[in-house]
């Protein structure tokens, strides 16, 4: 069964979506999401996209998304900004094609407060990190945010100033305890614990727990309209619409909340279709797939995933830092990866005692050897990997062609392999010049989608992995003193933050730019961040 011809009647569908709002996402014929939208009201919202009237006045780019809509599903929320939130998860997971805004790594604002520090403050931040800090929101709407914040420095007497532990010659240089905005627990007008006690009031008040400051702003609004001083009235009026706004509880959407592919009810008969459709001499049990990952120009990772009797092999998954090449070439990354993989199996296998000559000394190749010893595994209890039946490579020609080079160097010149490209689903093998093209409702293909997703995932999970020790190491970023050349000396010197935690003050302080000082002043930093 092919693909569908004729577009589907879609109006039809829209007396089953109901009015409450929600994040709509449209998919086109090969089922690819397209665009991601939301909408207060999903019925009104969806049926816009049908109405004969709405193509013919919209602009290309609106008529050209209207005909590729081939399907679309709705997730109903609680409020516009919770469907907002979800829109912006949605659009970075699935990167469509129509969508422009929330397609960049710009996040909604937060509020950070470190509670480890001596005297805690409120700041901005888009990033979550784990620095044991205590995080707010995120939250949609930045002015009523930052209106609730500045509100709530000024009635708890919080300290907005940079130092970690201000002193009195920071407090020269300072106007809000002049102008009543700060406490001042610089110069000790308020006790460290006090002062810890007007913070912990501040986050329950942000966390929606503490009501009664809504009232008393309330009565105040009311007191300053009867006395006719209605400039005043409007100001806490506005005043309250945006603490309300900022806070009324909302979800936190997490990146990869879409909603799952559902499994086959028989991957063993998914197993046996690949087979017959691939023409290969044994069922594809075991299936490696290779996806290469380029985080921009700082790092270029791949992924290794290993299916077993058509469900995922966990622990044989393997993740790789590309080492030699440079740059984006994902061609001459597919080789390394496939290189380092295969090298290493077949190192193992001779390391247990395989024989594997060279194929001038031997009638076998590296793959019948290594196919003979697997019959042999259980009775030797050796504990080598074996070889997959069958290996796949995310990409077209340009990827197989590297990946098979790379089999054919080591001596694995008949292991079945096999090019899938996302554009079209497209199945390439090295024999073969035209593509092999399996219907989209076939197992087979619902197969190797799977084993190429959970590539593309494990690769990104390596990306999320390496960003989040990018970001632990800008903790030193906070550290006062320690410029952006220190803090690269120092990661250059120690490698990583948790190295240089472990490292005493005599070996900080022999580091460029450093010193003595300076050093027992990061380390002091580093153990009040620690918690």
């Amino acid at each position: 069964m092919s693909l569908p011809r004729e577009k589907p009647d879609l109006y039809k569908r829209l007396h089953d979506v109901s009015h409450q709002p929600g994040v709509y996402i449209m998919r086109d014929r090969l089922h690819r999401v397209i665009y991601v939208g939301k909408a207060k009201d999903l019925r009104k919202r969806l049926s816009s996209y049908f109405m004969p009237s709405r193509a013919r006045k919209a602009d290309i780019k609106t008529r050209a998304l209207i005909e590729s809509i081939w399907d679309f599903e709705t997730h109903e929320v609680r409020t516009d900004t919770e469907a907002l939130l979800l829109e912006g998860k949605l659009i970075k997971e699935f990167r469509p094609k129509y969508n422009i805004s929330f397609r960049d790594d710009k996040r909604f604002l937060m509020v950070k407060v470190q509670m480890a520090d001596p005297f805690p403050r409120f700041i901005y931040t888009r990033m979550k990190k784990d620095d044991g800090a205590r995080y707010f929101g995120p939250f949609v709407h930045s002015n009523a945010l930052r209106t609730t914040l500045s509100w709530m420095n000024r009635e708890f007497g919080l300290r907005v100033c940079r130092p970690m532990r201000p002193d009195e010659n920071d407090y020269k240089h300072c106007n809000n305890d002049i102008i009543k905005k700060c406490s001042a627990p610089c110069i000790n007008r308020v006790s460290e614990e006090e002062y810890r006690c007007n913070i912990q009031q501040a986050c329950d008040f942000l966390d929606g727990k503490s009501k009664c400051l809504l009232v008393r702003l309330e009565e105040e609004m009311q007191k300053a309209a009867l006395r006719l001083d209605f400039e005043r009235a409007a100001e806490l009026r506005d005043m309250i619409e945006d603490f309300k706004t900022t806070l009324t509880p909302s979800r936190s959407f997490e990146r990869g909340a879409r909603a799952k592919v559902m499994s086959t009810l028989d991957p063993m008969s998914d197993v046996k279709e690949l087979q017959e459709i691939l023409g290969l001499d044994r069922p594809p049990l075991v299936m490696e797939c290779f996806d290469i990952a380029n985080i921009g120009l700082a790092h270029c990772v791949a992924s290794m995933v290993r299916f077993k009797n058509g469900v995922p092999d966990n622990a044989n998954y393997r993740r790789y830092r590309i080492r030699i090449v440079s740059g984006q070439n994902d061609f001459a990354a597919m080789s390394e990866v496939v290189r380092r993989r295969y090298m290493r199996v077949l190192l193992e296998a001779k390391a247990e005692g395989g024989d594997l000559k060279a194929e001038d000394e031997s009638q076998e190749n590296a793959l019948e050897i290594m196919r003979r010893l697997e019959q042999g595994k259980g009775d030797r209890g050796t504990t080598y990997v074996t070889l997959p039946d069958l290996v796949i490579v995310d990409g077209g020609k340009g990827q197989l062609s590297s990946a098979t080079e790379e089999l054919q160097r080591l001596g694995l010149h008949d292991m079945p392999i096999i090019g899938l490209a996302k554009e079209h689903e497209e199945i390439f093998r090295p024999d073969r010049s035209e593509p092999i093209l399996i219907p989209h409702d076939r197992g087979a293909l619902k197969l190797l989608q799977r084993i190429r997703d959970e590539a593309h995932r494990w690769a990104n999970g390596y990306h999320q992995l390496l960003l989040k020790r990018r970001m632990a190491e800008s903790i030193l970023d906070d550290c006062p003193n320690i410029s952006k050349t220190r803090k690269a000396a120092l990661l250059r010197e120690f490698g990583s933050l948790a190295r240089l935690r472990r490292a005493p003050v005599e070996a900080i302080a022999q580091v460029h730019g450093i010193g003595k000082v300076l050093a027992g002043e990061l380390v002091q930093f580093l153990k009040d961040r620690k918690g």
